[in-house]
């Protein structure tokens, strides 16, 4: 998991936020989460064909817990989904999340590299 969290805040302008309490971490980009880390899984946004397909792919790949369901997976950290595969679907939905910031933000984020912590 450790490696997934240090993936998700390699990410240019990636900052994490604890806006629930202590847990669960949420990774953002621009002000907007596109990662939600607890202890057993991760929750990413993602195109609605491909979160289908995902579900249907592996059993570990659930529609988003206590978010909206039909752009959010919430997978399953047990092994059973290669690591390339889960950093793969971490870029998407870091992709997906950076192309709907303003092209301000968005240029911002590409001149400034460092990674923070906020509080919200």
């Amino acid at each position: 998991m450790q490696s997934l969290m240090e993936f998700c805040l390699s990410k240019k302008g990636a900052v994490k936020a604890y806006p629930f309490g202590p847990e669960p971490m949420v990774i953002k980009v621009g002000g907007r989460m596109f990662a939600l880390i607890t202890e057993g899984g991760i929750s990413v946004k993602c195109d609605p064909v491909i979160a289908a397909n995902l579900r249907e792919q592996y059993e570990a790949v659930k529609p988003g817990y206590h978010l909206n369901k039909q752009h959010w997976n919430t997978i399953a950290i047990d092994g059973s989904i290669p690591e390339e595969e889960l950093k793969d679907m971490i870029s998407h939905s870091y992709d997906l999340v950076f192309k709907g910031l303003t092209k301000v933000e968005r240029n911002r984020i590409s001149v400034s590299k460092q990674s923070s912590t906020i509080n919200s």
